[in-house]
């Protein structure tokens, strides 16, 4: 059994609270309700909006990555180094695409440059000019497909196979020559996990 402290009676100088006004006390319990909601509701407001805007994202990459063709910028480094796409710095026209499965992963990449970027390009791939023959794609029907690349328009071409050892990636390389001073070249590297 515990002992219970007998209730102090108020000091005899202080005066007598007069009972609360029925206003004032529904602007108190107001102010608290307020208090309680701004407490509990703008945190939980934020974690909907934060969770809206990650499944958001999430949907904004599947549909990158699910879409049939290019998107216009570089790939990210990670990725050029991965399949060895050298892009030269001052390259105009960039677009990639990634395809990944159980079996190959390709990258896809298109981008102009000059004849200097394009040797510097060959060579750091580990190739030459030289490697480039007349009339060549290389590049198959079916990879083509992928990304909606058609080489039937004004040439010359040219294209090579750069092919190295596993897990070294291969590529695939078509240069159009249509505009000498600014050659197109397109690129599909494909690497086996």
């Amino acid at each position: 059994m515990t002992a219970s402290l007998p209730r102090q009676a108020s000091p005899p100088d202080e005066p007598q609270r007069p009972p609360e006004d029925p206003r004032h006390k529904f602007h108190r319990r107001a102010l608290t309700l307020l208090i309680i909601v701004l407490l509990i509701g703008v945190p939980a407001g934020y974690l909907v909006i934060s969770a809206n805007q990650s499944r958001n994202s999430g949907k904004d990459k599947e549909a990158k990555y699910s879409a049939t063709g290019l998107t216009a910028g570089w790939p990210s480094r990670v990725q050029r180094r991965l399949y060895q796409v050298p892009i030269p710095t001052n390259s105009t026209d960039v677009a990639y695409y990634e395809t990944n499965n159980w079996k190959t992963s390709r990258l896809y990449v298109q981008f102009g440059t000059t004849p200097a970027g394009l040797d510097t390009f060959l060579k750091d791939v580990g190739t030459s000019r030289d490697a480039l023959k007349k009339d060549d794609i290389t590049i198959s029907a079916r990879n083509q497909q992928v990304v909606g690349w058609e080489f039937t328009g004004p040439g010359p071409w040219a294209g090579l196979v750069h092919k190295q050892k596993d897990p070294a990636p291969t590529q695939d390389i078509v240069v159009n020559w249509s505009t000498p001073e600014h050659p197109m070249v397109y690129v599909v590297s494909r690497t086996i996990p």
